[in-house]
């Protein structure tokens, strides 16, 4: 489905149909391994699997570049064993096929080692013509030029609760809508063991998205394919 004249959902990811680019936030690689250290008890491996046939899948396009949008791997201040041993196993992956970029997200302070490894560039931003692919837990100035007509963040896994008076389930979206007269397109996660933060209820975690008017912004739910939901606000009165 094509969300913005030429950038197209793919799944969970972004697809830049010109340029022949992927866009994928928050794969939060080791994510399993930090819910076993608090004592979930998970089998360990099936989030990656699970991820790794949905990117395989996604490759299939033949991107001439894939950019991670943001938080790579999970842990804040440490790369675990199971960080290095997947964060390491997709980007081989993805090099075999594909250039690949990665947008530091707020996960990533310790990222670095990971891509000397491979020879990976790190980057704060990217900009692709008009076009500024951020991560979204801070506004960087230079995304704001008024050369970029579209921003495309991760950071706040939106998703959305749909009931029928019955059971409820929770299903990730993307969003778009404006952030000073700018386009914005706001990425779900692509991790799978979390839907992400509802957005007619929830506290927000991105400053693109904090003092929003969020009604006029429309949903664009993932399920078994994509579904144009409308806007927020319509939702929020159902």
């Amino acid at each position: 489905m094509e969300i913005l004249k030429g950038i197209e959902i793919k799944g969970k990811a972004l697809w830049l149909n010109k340029e022949k680019i992927l866009i994928i936030a928050d794969l939060h690689l080791g994510y399993e391994e930090a819910l076993v250290s608090d004592g979930v008890l998970i089998p360990k491996g099936g989030m990656f699997s699970e991820m790794k046939k949905e990117i395989l899948e996604l490759l299939e396009l033949k991107p001439k570049l894939v950019v991670i949008n943001g938080d790579l791997k999970h842990e804040f201040a440490s790369i675990s064993r199971q960080e290095w041993k997947e964060t390491l196993e997709l980007i081989d992956l993805i090099i075999k096929q594909s250039k690949i970029i990665l947008i530091k997200g707020n996960h990533d302070n310790i990222l670095g080692p990971i891509a000397e490894k491979r020879n990976i560039e790190v980057k704060n931003f990217l900009i692709l013509g008009d076009i500024c692919v951020l991560h979204g837990d801070k506004i960087l100035l230079e995304c704001l030029d008024k050369k970029i007509k579209t921003l495309i963040i991760g950071h706040e896994h939106p998703a959305i609760s749909l009931t029928d008076n019955v059971k409820q389930e929770k299903y990730k979206c993307f969003l778009l809508g404006k952030y000073q007269k700018k386009n914005l397109v706001v990425m779900p996660s692509f991790f799978n063991l979390i839907e992400g933060t509802d957005m007619l209820c929830e506290n927000l975690l991105s400053p693109f998205l904090k003092n929003q008017k969020l009604g006029n912004f429309r949903v664009f739910i993932v399920g078994d394919k994509v579904y144009d939901f409308g806007k927020l606000k319509q939702l929020k009165e159902i």
